[in-house]
């Protein structure tokens, strides 16, 4: 079987949720399935590391598929031609994108619908592209895969689609993350919060992530008399004026740290040193960070919407994502009820067990299998 994968999304040092949700289920299957070939089918040339397998044929199409304009010209222009010359029996793309130009059958993964419930969350044109296109992709693919049982019950009532016909494949949490010393911790928090104590928030940094009422939250908390910093990580994206706004007239903004983008090793032991994962989302179709705080033995507070519950289970505290006073009142609780952390800690290494990336693949293989099998 050839199998083409859209992998445009992994790129060194720029893996976003829907990239390493890609890494972790392709570097899997294709050291499972050494007599499949797979055609991996970049935007720019890949590293190494994504090379799993001599099984894998990387192939760089153009142009750099960073821009609504780019994406057209990628995944209609480039790829169906690309597909029809490696003579592609099947198509998987991880990233919900599709090449309408393709006759070739396909399963397709739609994390979420974010952009049909947060129109402000995005810059104008790809609010645009994503409206107009996704309702296509998911009609398009002869097999449509999601995250959680919300966004399908979600995509399947956004684009009139029996939720039948859409399968649940989930997130899982990287081997990478793990508890580790009190001494570790102590050396992090020296590192980058001069050794005071921190909450950590974990994502890419835009207004979908509900940054602004972090930091409003995070004001009252202070003034309190907490001694605890807030510290951001991930790339900024999307950044806009209100968070600008909200951050610059803080009179605790000095500690409010920024890292950007860092490796899976430092983000383990910065969530492993946190007293909690600050996560009270907008949106999420699934929440990795959830599990990724899990298995760090750290406690979660995050949002009681969307797809959220359903990861956290009850092994997190669930806010009110408008509400800075609940945001406010879960961080005090945290810091103050010992036996609460505790609890949730122990909660959170049950709910852990409920995803495998093991199992992801299997499904993401069989549904694959399905559709090579229907050609015949």
């Amino acid at each position: 079987m050839r199998i083409g994968v859209n992998t445009r999304l992994l790129v060194k040092g720029k893996m976003d949720g829907l990239a390493w949700y890609a890494y972790e289920i392709l570097q899997r299957m294709v050291k499972k399935h050494p007599d499949d070939e797979f055609i991996f089918f970049f935007d720019r040339q890949p590293d190494k590391d994504f090379i799993f397998a001599p099984n894998v044929k990387p192939i760089v199409l153009f142009p750099q598929a960073r821009h609504p304009f780019l994406w057209f010209c990628f995944f209609e222009l480039s790829l169906p031609k690309a597909i029809k010359k490696e003579n592609i029996d099947v198509f998987f793309s991880p990233d919900g994108f599709l090449s309408m130009k393709s006759d070739v059958k396909s399963l397709n993964v739609i994390h979420d619908l974010n952009f049909e419930h947060l129109s402000n969350t995005l810059p104008p044109l790809v609010y645009v592209y994503y409206r107009f296109f996704f309702p296509k992709y998911a009609k398009k693919a002869n097999k449509l895969a999601t995250v959680s049982n919300f966004s399908r019950l979600d995509i399947g009532q956004q684009y009139d689609i029996d939720t039948k016909d859409i399968i649940v494949i989930p997130n899982a949490c990287a081997k990478d993350f793990y508890s580790i010393s009190t001494s570790e911790q102590t050396k992090i928090c020296k590192q980058y919060t001069m050794g005071k104590p921190f909450f950590i928030c974990v994502g890419t940094i835009n207004k979908r992530k509900n940054i602004v009422n972090i930091l409003l939250a995070f004001e009252k908390f202070k003034q309190k008399g907490h001694i605890e910093q807030l510290l951001f990580v991930g790339n900024r994206k999307h950044w806009d004026k209100e968070m600008t706004y909200t951050l610059n007239k803080m009179k605790f903004k000095d500690e409010v740290i920024f890292t950007n983008y860092i490796s899976t090793a430092v983000l383990n032991k910065l969530l492993a040193s946190a007293k909690a994962l600050l996560y009270p989302s907008l949106f999420e179709g699934f929440g990795v960070p959830i599990l990724e705080a899990f298995a760090c033995h750290t406690p979660v507070i995050s949002s009681n919407i969307t797809a959220m519950p359903e990861v956290a289970g009850d092994a997190a505290i669930l806010v009110n994502p408008y509400n800075t006073d609940e945001i406010v009142e879960a961080m005090c609780n945290i810091i103050k009820d010992k036996t609460l952390t505790q609890n949730l800690i122990e909660k959170g290494q049950k709910q852990l067990q409920k995803f495998s990336w093991d199992k992801s693949e299997t499904l993401v293989w069989q549904e694959l299998q399905n559709l090579y099998n229907s050609n015949k």
